[in-house]
């Protein structure tokens, strides 16, 4: 099964294909440039440099959220764009499960982990063994006091990945919890780790048409969490 994926749910953008477990190619970008004029250029080289077509995917998958309002809606938008055409299955990934298939092969707890700001994380928590996941939590958005108390309470030490990791390392050490991140090249998403979920995610009949894909925010945008605070004082 050939998967094309796209990742541009934070700060990092990257494209990747796939053949079932084996990566064929990635293209991954850390420069501040904006995705909106990064992705699909990414997508056209490593097609072209594969010696791939569009038409020989089976599947198009996308980070389609915990995220970036923004970075995630640029993905969504960009993976409909490609599936439309030629009608192709769509696999929506949690950002947070892409991220934990980057760290399978290490064994134990992962928490993978987004900075949500205002002192939050989205975050979900998986064992890994025998280089498969199982979930541990579902996706949410939460606070970093209650997150290091469900690890407190788990008793099992966590590998951490993602770029909200470095806050979760530091409420966890404040606390004397045992935990590790990942090194900077496995750290950030990739669109390698959607690929990974995808596959999961198309086995299990879990695919979806371009027309039926939507983001998975997860919580409210800022704008609309401010227009509720404005309401209510005005209550």
């Amino acid at each position: 099964m050939k998967i094309i994926a796209l990742e541009s749910s934070a700060v990092t953008a990257s494209a990747a294909v796939t053949e079932d477990e084996k990566l064929l190619a990635q293209s991954f970008q850390n420069s501040g440039l904006t995705h909106s004029a990064t992705l699909m250029p990414m997508v056209s080289d490593l097609l072209k440099n594969t010696g791939l077509s569009l038409d020989q995917m089976d599947v198009v998958a996308v980070a389609a959220g915990p995220g970036s309002f923004t970075g995630v809606r640029i993905g969504v938008a960009a993976a409909k764009g490609l599936a439309w055409p030629g009608d192709k299955p769509c696999a929506p990934c949690s950002t947070l499960e892409s991220m934990a298939w980057q760290c399978a092969h290490v064994g134990g707890e992962i928490c993978a982990a987004m900075d949500a700001r205002r002192n939050q994380v989205y975050s979900a928590r998986f064992l890994a063994e025998n280089g498969e996941l199982k979930r541990l939590t579902e996706d949410r958005a939460m606070g970093l006091d209650e997150l290091a108390e469900e690890i407190r309470l788990s008793g099992k030490p966590q590998t951490l990945v993602g770029d909200g990791a470095g806050l979760v390392r530091n409420a966890l050490e404040a606390r004397g919890l045992a935990c590790r991140l990942m090194p900077p090249h496995l750290l950030y998403q990739t669109a390698w780790g959607v690929a990974r979920a995808a596959l999961r995610l198309a086995r299990e009949g879990g695919l979806v048409s371009a027309a039926a894909m939507a983001p998975s925010y997860h919580r409210l945008s800022q704008a609309e969490r401010e227009r509720l605070e404005r309401m209510g004082k005005t209550e």
